[in-house]
């Protein structure tokens, strides 16, 4: 038998510690909690990690350890320490998938690996989504029927400053209007990363079975074999005899 899945659910926690957000209502435990929970019953070994904790809980130990990293983060992605983020970029080169959800699109780590601002538009009006599923036959969108419809969100918009991803799989479409490619995967190195919009703190969009079972599937996508690139830098011996020079 395969050994489960190790993922690690790394969230930054503050939202949630504040008595007078709606966070702290709709996850008393942390927004990483309902997470874990629903990785656990899909027979994924979970370990969770918080901004507060030494090195933001990402130890090399545990980082060595994890298989696919999921991030959240909001208001402190400049408390997030270089050498942290140096460490899980490594990692994530050398073959840990990524999976980046909602406003992690502005985490050091992510832009880190993107290249780029991670810029977009924005709006809290409590509107309708619909997230659009575009690659059927992904495996990121297995279980999932035509769209996901989300009753009240914060607006993500375009552009979205980010690279053409390498496959997208899903797009929103917002009651204001705005459109936004919200499920997109790409290849760093040896790593997989995907990109989810939906997560919004003050709406309970991690107890929501679809958002849920897109996350994991991510998991498993993003686990899944990458031969990647070699890492041995010089090609000492050559496949062909190199014929001598006058």
């Amino acid at each position: 038998m395969s050994k489960p899945v190790r993922v690690t659910v790394w969230n930054e926690f503050r939202h949630e510690k504040d008595s007078s957000h709606a966070a702290s209502q709709i996850y008393p435990d942390g927004m990483h909690a309902p997470i874990a929970a629903w990785l656990r019953q899909q027979g994924m070994d979970v370990a969770t990690a918080t901004l507060d904790e030494p090195e933001h809980g990402l130890t090399q130990e545990l980082l060595d350890k994890t298989d696919v990293l999921i991030w959240w983060g909001h208001l402190a992605h400049g408390e997030v320490c270089d050498e942290i983020v140096d460490r899980v970029q490594l990692r994530v080169l050398s073959g840990m998938g990524l999976v980046v959800l909602h406003s992690g699109h502005h985490s050091k780590i992510f832009r880190r690996l993107m290249g780029t601002t991670g810029h977009l538009k924005w709006r809290e009006a409590d509107e309708r989504e619909r997230i659009w599923v575009v690659e059927p036959g992904h495996p990121i969108a297995a279980g999932i029927d035509r769209f996901i419809e989300l009753d009240r969100v914060e607006m993500y918009g375009e552009r979205f400053d980010i690279p053409a991803p390498d496959t997208l799989v899903f797009i929103s479409w917002f009651e204001g209007g705005n459109v936004f490619r919200s499920g997109c995967c790409w290849n760093r190195g040896r790593g997989r990363i995907f990109y989810f919009r939906p997560g919004h703190e003050s709406f309970p969009h991690f107890h929501n079975e679809q958002i849920l079972r897109v996350i994991s599937n991510a998991v498993n996508w993003a686990v899944a074999d990458n031969p990647g690139f070699d890492d041995v830098a010089n090609e000492r011996e050559s496949l062909e005899p190199i014929g001598a020079k006058d």
